[in-house]
């Protein structure tokens, strides 16, 4: 028996009952058909409905040989064959589907009528919407500039503004569909339903289309384009209709006010207030780098002088609160050449030890084969290696252990 489309006929209907005509076990739940169903199969780039029968919950509705088939969370037990059960969907759904897949029409008929923009794919997905245009009926447009997708967009929410009647007519063949204004030929031969937003005479859209449509453009609420990019020859359109537009709308506003804040800036002058901030981060991170590069200079210049005044002490020692173990890494590579047998710099806030040495000694291998006897991780190579301790008190210790190796 093939199922009776009620959403066809009424979007608005959420509740009915229907006779259960044949039942499936899958696993812990069952696929059933019924002689008519409210619920949406997944299909024309549209979710599927969800919602209840009679109280369990139905979370996959597909079509398939003609049959709407519906996954419910039960057992055979719970609904068999011939029964009588309630359909409930879910109406936030299927309305967020309504303001969307409507919205998607509406900016596709635009992207026709404006610049000649044939829509080659839809899709929608959790956080946004997409639309491929292709710019093949109008040679004068080779790409989608922001300004025209602006520009679309304005048209576009003209057509909500306007509460634009939405229409769904059915047809058995595409015989009955002919000379309808379609901004897409008909693929297929039977069963079409033809969705008009606006005036059958001179529609802002006009295509064939499965999904569940509003019955005005009024109910849509707003579109918002976020994002336009080349793919594939044509052009990606990113965008959100409905109350997702208006959520997504709200809180990038809220963002923009709370950078406002931290800029001390009006709503108006943020974007200046911000490139402003960021020259001036610029000119102090160039700063930062060019008087991080003299202390590093000035630390190893250090570090060597210490070495050539006092030759008798055999492994120097200097410690760091304030720079990053990544300085004390230059300043090793820096003095490195001059070091005749070994430094320690030692980084405090991470209880870093830093081996330097010009290659006489292998300042990786010291570090592999004492390191973890204080617990100590790390590793590097022959003129430079750094060990990691969990405590403070372990690196005094293994230092000592380091230059009693040397002196052997």
């Amino acid at each position: 028996m093939n199922t009776i489309r009620l959403f066809k006929e009424d979007v608005y209907m959420c509740q009915t009952q229907a006779t259960v005509s044949s039942v499936i076990e899958k696993d812990d739940s069952l696929l059933i058909t019924l002689d008519r169903t409210l619920f949406f199969p997944e299909g024309g780039g549209q979710s599927c409905d969800t919602g209840t029968i009679d109280g369990f919950v139905v979370d996959d509705v597909h079509e398939r040989d003609d049959n709407i088939w519906h996954h419910i969370k039960c057992s055979r037990e719970d609904i068999k064959a011939g029964d009588t059960v309630t359909l409930k969907i879910d109406w936030d759904r299927r309305f967020d589907n309504m303001q969307r897949h409507c919205g998607e029409h509406i900016l596709s008929g635009i992207f026709h009528r404006e610049f000649g923009g044939v829509n080659r794919g839809f899709h929608m997905g959790d956080n946004y919407m997409t639309i491929d245009i292709s710019l093949e009926n109008d040679p004068s447009y080779t790409e989608i500039t922001w300004q025209m997708a602006k520009h679309a967009e304005l048209e576009a929410n003209k057509v909500i503004w306007q509460d634009l009647p939405v229409i769904s007519r059915h047809f058995d063949d595409s015989s009955q569909a002919m000379g309808l204004p379609l901004r897409k030929a008909l693929t297929i031969k039977k069963d079409i339903t033809i969705v008009c937003v606006g005036s059958p005479d001179k529609p802002s859209d006009c295509v064939a289309c499965c999904g569940t449509h509003p019955s005005t453009a009024g109910q849509v609420g707003m579109i918002k384009i976020y994002k336009v990019e080349p793919n594939k020859g044509m052009f990606r359109i990113y965008f959100e209709s409905g109350k997702r537009a208006f959520q997504k709308a709200s809180q990038h506003y809220d963002t923009l006010m709370s950078l406002a804040v931290n800029l001390s800036a009006g709503e108006d002058d943020v974007t200046e207030k911000f490139r402003s901030q960021q020259e001036k981060n610029r000119t102090a991170r160039t700063q930062l780098y060019l008087l991080k590069k003299e202390i590093i200079r000035r630390e190893a210049a250090d570090l060597i002088s210490a070495i050539e005044s006092n030759p008798s002490s055999v492994i120097p020692i200097k410690y760091y609160d304030i720079l990053s173990p990544d300085d004390l890494t230059s300043i090793g590579r820096e003095a490195e050449k001059d070091i005749p047998v070994l430094a320690f710099l030692v980084h405090n806030p991470t209880n870093t030890v830093f081996l330097c040495s010009s290659g006489s000694i292998d300042c990786g291998r010291l570090v592999k084969e004492n390191a973890s006897i204080y617990q100590g991780r790390g590793g590097g190579n022959k003129t430079l290696a750094r060990a990691i301790f969990p405590k403070k008190e372990y690196i005094p210790v293994f230092m000592d252990l380091i230059e009693k190796h040397l002196r052997k």
